[in-house]
């Protein structure tokens, strides 16, 4: 909860006005119950050292702790880094499905940098629109707007439009760790010119409902490996639906992911 710089000082005059012409003792408990009114404007509505953010159960198993580290850096990449649209292949999906939960939970997220994000596929994975804020076309400022939501929100989900510079990556690296904030990075072909907490790849990906050469498309899955550094330094896979039948995330089971899991390792 964000309260202006005036409300505080509105709140400690009307402490001061109601004190006057008492005793000293009366004025101070006069000005404590205004400090303490001030106290519950301002307190958040989560708290802000609550080591991690929730992430959806069947995105859990690629995180050593279940869930997002509050100050850490996370790159997301799409089996389809290497053209010329850096985030196809999942990269945009999966990015979405990391905030799903905490933005259920109560936590505000942001995207920068995505001028094609579907409102109703965030939607569909648990994203609570009420609680989102959009930056589509941030332009040469990019970091500059970047760096004011990491003061703001939970978790900024960012596509850089142009390769960042080094001396950019750490301000803003550092900037999510001072403020407690989760950065999600789409680098796309700009690439991130800085080794993340976690980073998760797209391995193997395959569109279920197309038939032979007709149908609708109707589910997707994919394998998700994720590497890191320190307790996220042994790689995790997971074979998940995503989106499912339903335009929500699910774990692949039984054979299914058998053969997913084959068709990463080979």
């Amino acid at each position: 909860m964000f309260v202006s710089l005036a409300d505080q000082q509105a709140s400690l005059q009307d402490g001061t006005a109601e004190g006057q012409g008492l005793a000293g003792g009366s004025d101070r408990q006069r000005a404590r119950k205004s400090l303490d009114l001030l106290a519950e404007r301002t307190r958040p509505i989560a708290s802000s050292q609550t080591r991690l953010l929730p992430v959806t159960p069947p995105l859990a198993g690629l995180f050593p702790d279940g869930g997002l580290r509050r100050g850490s850096t996370l790159v997301v990449t799409g089996l389809a880094a290497g053209t010329s649209d850096g985030n196809a292949g999942g990269g945009i999906s999966l990015a979405m499905a990391l905030l799903a939960a905490a933005s259920g939970a109560g936590s505000w997220c942001a995207f920068v940098g995505l001028p094609g994000l579907g409102a109703v596929a965030a939607h569909d994975l648990g994203i609570d629109l009420a609680r989102l804020t959009v930056v589509p076309r941030p332009g040469a400022a990019w970091a500059e707007v970047t760096a004011a939501l990491i003061d703001g929100v939970d978790v900024v989900a960012l596509c850089p439009p142009s390769p960042p510079r080094p001396a950019v990556v750490r301000r803003l690296v550092a900037r999510a760790r001072e403020r407690r904030a989760v950065l999600v990075v789409m680098p796309g072909r700009a690439g991130w010119p800085e080794h993340p907490d976690v980073h998760l790849r797209v391995n193997d990906m395959h569109w279920d409902g197309g038939g032979v050469g007709e149908g609708y498309l109707h589910r997707r899955r994919m394998t998700v490996t994720a590497t890191g550094r320190r307790a996220a330094v042994r790689p995790r896979r997971q074979c998940l639906w995503l989106p499912s039948a339903t335009g929500t995330v699910t774990e692949v089971t039984g054979g299914a992911a058998a053969a997913a899991t084959g068709n990463a390792e080979d």
